[in-house]
């Protein structure tokens, strides 16, 4: 069994020039294969967003760094 590699997404930027990035999350979810995971870096606490993607299937393991934003790591279900 191999171990999961995990992509990093960090949505500051796209927050601080005023664009929504949620269809970009969506596109690096959708494309992630089951081996696959992602960590997600916010400056806040993606509660809405973590409650989305547990209905989908994926876990979530949000993280407080030590410069305030938040880093959540998704991962598909195992079977």
């Amino acid at each position: 069994m191999s171990a999961q590699r995990f992509h990093t997404l960090d949505i500051r930027p796209l927050l601080n020039h005023g664009k929504e990035p949620f269809s970009v999350i969506r596109t690096a979810v959708d494309s992630l294969k089951p081996s696959e995971g992602l960590i997600l870096i916010t400056p806040f606490l993606p509660s809405p967003l973590i409650e989305l993607l547990q209905n989908e299937g994926l876990h979530a393991r949000p993280d407080r760094r030590s410069d305030g934003s938040w880093q959540t790591a998704f991962n598909r279900a195992k079977v």
